[in-house]
């Protein structure tokens, strides 16, 4: 039997990128435009999503001095 070989830390990085970069059809430069597009989409979701429970708060404030 073969003993299973310990993954580093990175193992987990070195498999995405080769993930993405598959995804992209070998085109390393397509994988990180992919990757950067990604991350901006993620950032508006998290802006819009931490807007939302601003103004939620807010709201809640509000009611509770009423």
């Amino acid at each position: 039997m073969s003993e299973a070989v310990p993954q580093t830390p990175n193992d987990h990085y070195e498999q995405a990128c080769d993930q993405a970069i598959f995804m992209c059809g070998g085109n390393m430069r397509g994988a990180i435009k992919a990757l950067i597009m990604a991350n901006e989409y993620l950032e508006t979701e998290l802006q819009e999503l931490l807007a939302k429970l601003a103004t939620g708060y807010e709201r809640r404030a509000d009611d509770d001095a009423a």
